[in-house]
C-alpha cells in the first residue's frame, strides 16, 4: 500500500529502507517477534540488500529491532524473551510512502533485476554450461538491452558469466577446478584480511556472533544446519571485511559470490552442510576475542581447506543429477 506524503529532502537508500521500517514498525504493521530477513524487505522495496542490512542495522541500535539465535532480526527489543514470528512479511501489507516508492524507483534500472537474474545463473551453473541471449533476456523483463548489457557487465564482473570467441554471452560450467580455484583465493585473500582488521573489529557484534555459535553447537545437527547460510556471512561481514582495504574488501566479496551460490544451490537440491562449519567457526570468533589474530587466521586457513574438500564432494554427488528442474526462459543448455 502507498500513502502520499510531502516529499523530504533527498535521501539515500538506506535511509529510506530505514524509514519505511520503521514507519511499519511503529503502526504495528510489523507486530513484535516478525522475523525481518535483508532478502524479503528488499524485494518489496525492489532494491538490492546491501542498503536493507545496513537499515536494520541502524533499528537495531535504536531498539526497534534485535538479532536472535536464528537468520535475520526480531521486531521489537532484545531481552524480553520475544518468539519469532516467522509470517512471510509479504503477506502484512507494508505501507511504502509515495515519497519512498517514488524514490525508490528512480534508482537505474539494472539494478531492479540484478538479484533475479544472479540467482537464475546461480542457480543452473553447477549443471552445465548455458547460454544468454541478450534480446531474450531483454524481453523476459521488458527492459531495454542497454539495462541488459549493464547487468551481464556486473555479472561477468563477478565471475559468473563471460564471453565466448563468438562473443556470446555463457554461464558455467562451475567445476570442481573452479572451485578450487576460487577457495585458493580465498586462502590468499582471508586471513590476511582478518590480520589487517583485527583491531577494528566491532567487538559487541563477535561476542554475539561466538555466542551464537557456542549456542548452535549445543544443538543436534538437524536443527542447526539451516543456518549455514546466514552464520557464514554474519562472519565473513564482522571478522573478514574489518580491514580497512577497501580494494581488498571488494576482491573478497566478488571472490565469494559463485562460492556462496554453489553452496546455496547444494542446500535447495537437499544436500545438507555439514555442522563442523559451526565449530570451526566458533574456535575462530574465539581466538578473535582473546586477541590471538594470527591464531585465528592460521585457523581461517584449515576451516578454508577443509570448506572446499567439503563442496566437492557434494559437487561429485550433484554430477549424477541430470540438471535443474526449473531454469529462467531466457537460459539455453549448451551441450557440451
Amino acid at each position: 500500500m502507498t500513502e502520499n506524503h510531502a516529499r523530504p529532502n533527498a535521501q539515500k537508500r538506506y535511509e529510506i529502507a530505514e524509514d519505511v521500517l520503521r514507519g511499519n514498525i511503529e503502526d504495528n504493521t510489523l507486530p513484535q517477534g516478525v522475523v525481518l530477513l535483508e532478502g524479503p524487505i528488499a524485494d518489496i522495496l525492489q532494491i538490492s540488500r546491501a542498503p536493507v542490512q545496513r537499515a536494520l542495522q541502524a533499528l537495531e541500535s535504536e531498539g526497534l529491532v534485535h538479532r536472535f539465535n536464528g537468520r535475520g532480526y526480531l521486531v521489537g527489543p532484545a531481552g524480553q524473551g520475544i518468539e519469532p514470528n516467522r509470517t512471510d512479511i509479504k503477506t502484512l501489507g507494508l505501507t511504502i510512502p509515495r515519497h519512498a516508492d517514488e524514490a525508490l524507483q528512480s534508482r537505474s534500472s539494472w539494478e531492479r533485476i540484478y538479484n533475479t537474474v544472479e540467482a537464475d545463473v546461480a542457480g543452473c551453473v553447477v549443471f552445465g554450461q548455458y547460454r544468454i541471449i541478450e534480446i531474450e533476456l531483454a524481453d523476459h523483463f521488458k527492459v531495454s538491452r542497454t539495462v541488459v548489457r549493464d547487468v551481464l557487465t556486473r555479472l561477468r564482473e563477478r565471475g559468473l558469466v563471460r564471453k565466448n570467441q563468438s562473443s556470446h554471452w555463457i554461464a558455467g560450467p562451475l567445476t570442481a577446478q573452479m572451485i578450487k580455484d576460487h577457495y585458493g583465493l580465498r586462502g590468499m585473500l582471508e586471513p590476511q584480511a582478518m590480520v589487517a582488521g583485527a583491531g577494528r573489529v566491532d567487538r559487541e557484534r563477535l561476542n554475539e556472533l561466538f555466542l551464537r555459535l557456542c549456542e548452535l553447537e549445543r544443538h543436534e545437527p538437524a536443527d542447526h544446519l539451516a543456518a549455514l547460510e546466514a552464520i557464514p556471512a554474519d562472519f565473513i561481514e564482522i571478522c573478514i571485511l574489518a580491514t580497512p582495504n577497501e580494494r581488498l574488501k571488494e576482491s573478497i566479496r566478488n571472490n565469494l559470490l559463485p562460492v556462496t551460490a554453489t553452496e546455496r544451490l547444494l542446500r535447495r537440491l537437499g544436500l545438507p552442510g555439514d555442522p563442523a562449519i559451526i565449530t570451526e567457526l566458533r574456535l575462530i570468533a574465539e581466538l578473535l576475542l582473546r586477541g590471538a589474530v594470527k591464531a585465528a587466521a592460521a585457523m581461517m586457513e584449515n576451516h578454508l581447506e577443509a570448506s572446499v574438500d567439503r563442496t566437492i564432494a557434494q559437487m561429485k554427488i550433484v554430477a549424477i543429477i541430470p540438471g535443474p528442474g526449473v531454469t529462467a526462459a531466457y537460459l539455453t543448455r549448451v551441450l557440451e
